[in-house]
């Protein structure tokens, strides 16, 4: 399994309503004569919520677990490493000391007077894995072959074969493998992981600590979970018990279908606490599908870095709610740049897809195709704003947008949100490590007490745009205050630059 997924140190402990014993005789005898009818209820009598005799838990999940676990695989990798390169500790000895001789020998027999050499090593790792078809394609996660020498995989009867990569995707942490067989294999089919309802069973297939191929059930818990792994997280979570060596398994219906690859887990303690999350089948079986004919997954690239909409910069940008994504920084020579998107839009629609929030926007842009021509809908100035856009290919690494301005010598202390601002001199920019294309002006000062330190404002930070407008002296950010001030607002929307990364704040002017 990969790095734990943990949140804190501790579990919070659920603690039981107690109800004292001479209530409870009260609403028993209550309930009593409610049931015979003595008591004429002022609510409307009305059909209950009721449900037909179900099949509930299977008897036995022994059929299905017969049929489907021909298909899995276990999975182990080894790769080479290097050890790191330790430098001699260092020390220091008074000079002229009689003890000076005696250290120096020591040190330099021991560690030879230079740092120790790198000594070379084999890690290793194990995984599961799923055959999804009969010619020996194999689908596991990209962090059980990550960096592989060598990929071993052994069959249900206990055949090995030395597995060949045939792609990876660090995105969804997914992996292609395929294998050289004469025979047709047995293979899963994808399932519609959309259709898959909280309190579903499931069960999970693979190879945990090692053991080998393990069968486990539980429920899927909840959907749509975002662990923070990256910016395509769309989970399924799900109780059935999965382990360190299930990751890269399958998560099967009871129609024997997979709809999910089990990924990561939540604990605190190393082990099982109940807490899985699975790649849906829908985004797993895309992926694949790119994987398989071209080794490599295009996505569509829009452009733009995006940040959650709050309520208090949803107000501030005069919109009723907080569904859509609200634009931080748009990159150059981009889709959005061509495109006319601007800082401080918030994407309302892209291709006639509603953008409920920030997360959802990279899936909708993600599965566009490059070249695709959209309709992007902002929220601009206080209104609706349709623009056409041409979706491009994601790149490897994207780069931030940078433009440049001269700035004007100046000090401005804006005591109803509790910063100190300076114009971004050569000097400021060296002290800070900024470079000349950064532009703005620089938090030199934040009074700890005042509404721009309580919403994250720090020294150091540039702010880029006040009111939604760019600013290059300290005296924009007071005339934006005053904007608001004059007309009755109390949001000032700040967008502010730190270690290369921009995003809004919403601060209440006071």
């Amino acid at each position: 399994m990969q790095a734990k997924f943990s949140r804190s140190g501790g579990l919070r402990r659920i603690r039981r309503l107690g109800i004292p014993i001479a209530a409870v005789a009260v609403i028993v005898a209550l309930a009593a004569t409610l049931y015979t009818g003595s008591v004429t209820s002022a609510v409307a009598v009305t059909t209950p919520v009721a449900f037909s005799e179900g099949a509930g838990r299977p008897e036995s999940f022994a059929d299905l677990a017969e049929r489907v676990t021909p298909t899995v695989v276990n999975i182990s990798s080894e790769r080479s490493a290097v050890s790191a390169r330790k430098p001699m500790p260092q020390f220091q000895i008074p000079p002229g000391s009689p003890f000076e001789p005696f250290f120096r020998e020591f040190f330099e027999r021991y560690f030879e007077g230079s740092p120790t050499p790198p000594r070379a090593f084999r890690g290793a790792s194990v995984g599961s894995g799923f055959i999804v078809a009969s010619n020996g394609l194999i689908v596991t996660n990209h962090h059980v072959v990550r960096d592989a020498d060598e990929i071993t995989v052994t069959l249900h009867d206990g055949r090995q074969f030395e597995a060949e990569l045939r792609g990876t995707d660090e995105n969804t942490d997914l992996a292609l493998l395929s294998i050289p067989v004469e025979d047709a294999l047995p293979f899963a089919e994808f399932g519609d992981s959309d259709a898959v309802r909280v309190g579903d069973w499931v069960i999970a297939v693979g190879n945990p600590f090692g053991l080998g191929g393990t069968v486990t059930a539980g429920i899927v818990s909840a959907r749509g979970r975002d662990i923070r792994s990256g910016p395509l997280d769309d989970f399924l979570q799900i109780d059935a018990p999965i382990n360190r060596g299930n990751s890269g398994g399958p998560l099967f219906d009871t129609a024997g279908r997979v709809v999910g690859v089990n990924t990561a887990i939540f604990t605190p303690s190393g082990g099982n606490v109940g807490i899985g999350f699975a790649i849906p089948a829908r985004q797993a079986q895309q992926v694949i599908d790119d994987l398989a004919d071209s080794g490599r997954v295009d996505r569509g690239w829009m452009g733009v870095q995006i940040q959650m909409l709050t309520e208090d910069l949803a107000k501030g940008l005069g919109l009723d709610g907080t569904e859509g994504a609200l634009v931080a920084d748009v990159f150059e020579d981009s889709p959005a740049g061509s495109a006319g998107i601007r800082t401080g839009d918030v994407v309302l629609e892209f291709d006639g897809k509603a953008v409920s929030s920030s997360r959802r926007l990279p899936h909708l842009v993600a599965e566009a195709e490059a070249g695709e021509s959209v309709e992007v809908v902002v929220w601009r100035d206080g209104e609706p704003m349709t623009l056409s856009l041409v979706v491009g290919l994601r790149p490897g690494a994207e780069e931030l947008a940078s433009s440049s301005s001269a700035a004007v010598e100046d000090d401005t202390r804006q005591p109803s949100v509790g910063l100190r601002l300076a114009p971004l001199t050569p000097e400021l920019r060296a002290r800070h490590e900024l470079p000349a294309s950064v532009e703005g002006v620089l938090v030199v000062e934040v009074d700890p007490n005042g509404a721009a330190a309580q919403r994250g404002v720090r020294p150091g930070d540039v702010i880029v745009r006040a009111g939604n407008r760019p600013v290059a002296s300290p005296a924009d950010v007071s005339e934006a205050l005053a904007r608001v001030t004059e007309s009755g607002g109390d949001i000032l929307l700040l967008l502010v630059e730190r270690a290369g990364t921009r995003q809004f704040v919403a601060v209440p002017v006071a």
